[in-house]
């Protein structure tokens, strides 16, 4: 006989504004969990994390109701529902646990929004827990830190720490026990915890082994720490692009998104910008996506005369697309005339536009072939470029985007 299928709820408690972390983004103020994190807001890894597990039923998330939009477009809405921040912790998870839409629920997850980095191997544990007979389970690591009490700012006497545990979330328990402890609270009552609440009811609660990926964000630097452990490792890859164009009559050259004067153009399917060809070309390689031609094709007429810009927009977007980061590009102008070194922080700048990159993360230099070849001979212009960027480990094929 098939055991009976293990169905759990989760509440995401998503109330707070988190002031300490808060950013202003002149329009508005974002909470902490809305703000980005390794390259999606904070509240969405949690979801990603139970909306994976298909052992979860049901998703409560419990916010202010003006961020219910926002957070609904972070999701598959089919599993989430929704429920009204309170003005505590302890009344938002009240909130949560009222919306617990299952009756056949067999265990309720109780998990912070400012703890992103949830693993499956965490709720595997706390499910083994649970399923192993414990009232409650949560996710705790050992203190290694010296602990000190202090009086304004003075070092008073320390604390032991033996047998001290941080305790993290989700605090997963027996769902119609904690469902009772909290029935039990008088309506005031607040407390740090869903386990303290869990504790008061006589519910034995076990730890298992918890992970720095769920320590909680507060302060704003903990962005960047917490961006550190759950970025994907990123690894260098280097690639070129080359690219020539001739001179034909005209009376401007665009070089790196700069009208140049000139005595010619050059001549090309779109507006020939041969040094943002060079450039896209060297970015799709380290992608290993082909180079413009494949995806512009010059048999297409909506690509004629089309700015490069179009181009070399759609090669940065492919890195992003694939979870890459540009590191550094670097650019060759081979030609006797136009001079480029008057232009040359312009064409920079230009670069720096397109790509979303800082100045100091492009160069542009120029050179003749001292009069010999075809750009020697002022026929032409040529380019060459590599790029720096930065991949994912499991990196393996680039990503399309739109063109």
């Amino acid at each position: 006989m098939n055991p009976k299928p293990i169905s759990a709820s989760a509440i995401i408690v998503a109330g707070g504004i988190g002031s300490r972390a808060i950013v202003d983004n002149k329009s508005e103020a974002i909470p902490k969990q809305l703000q980005m994190l390794s390259g999606k807001p904070v509240l969405k890894w949690s979801l990603d994390a139970f909306a994976r597990d298909d052992r979860f039923k049901q998703i409560i998330i419990v916010c202010a109701e003006h961020f219910r939009d926002k957070i609904l477009a972070l999701t598959a809405p089919n599993k989430v529902t929704f429920a009204e921040a309170g003005a505590t912790r302890t009344a938002s998870v009240r909130a949560g646990l009222a919306k617990i839409a299952t009756p056949s629920t067999d265990f309720i997850f109780i998990h912070d929004a400012a703890r992103p980095g949830l693993s499956q191997d965490v709720l595997d544990g706390l499910l083994s827990a649970l399923e192993a007979g414990a009232d409650g389970a949560a996710p705790a690591c050992q203190v290694a830190d010296a602990l000190w009490h202090s009086h304004d700012g003075v070092l008073t006497s320390s604390q032991a720490r033996n047998n001290l545990l941080r305790v993290q979330t989700p605090q997963a328990f027996q769902a119609a026990k904690i469902l009772a402890a909290y029935a039990g609270l008088g309506p005031e009552a607040e407390r740090a915890d869903d386990i303290a609440v869990a504790r008061e009811a006589g519910m034995n609660v076990v730890a298992i082994e918890g992970s720095q990926r769920l320590d909680k964000i507060t302060w704003p630097q903990d962005f960047a720490r917490m961006d550190m452990i759950l970025a994907p490792p990123l690894l260098p890859r280097v690639a070129t692009g080359f690219d020539a164009h001739r001179f034909v009559d005209g009376s401007k050259v665009t070089l790196c998104g700069v009208e140049i004067p000139h005595s010619a153009r050059l001549a090309g399917h779109s507006d020939a910008d041969v040094g943002w060809h060079a450039l896209a070309d060297a970015i799709y390689g380290v992608l290993s996506a082909g180079d413009i031609g494949h995806h512009f094709p010059p048999s297409e007429p909506r690509w004629k005369g089309a700015a490069s810009s179009v181009f070399l927009k759609h090669a940065g977007d492919m890195v992003r697309s694939s979870g890459g980061v540009i590191n550094h590009v670097d650019m060759t102008l081979i030609c006797e005339a136009p001079r480029i070194g008057p232009h040359r922080a312009a064409m920079v700048a230009a670069t720096a536009q397109v790509l979303g990159l800082r100045p100091d993360q492009i160069s542009i230099k120029a050179t003749t072939t001292e009069a010999m070849g075809f750009t020697g001979r002022r026929e032409g212009i040529a380019a060459q470029a590599s790029a720096t960027i930065l991949l994912p480990q499991d990196f393996r094929q680039a990503t399309e985007v739109p063109r």
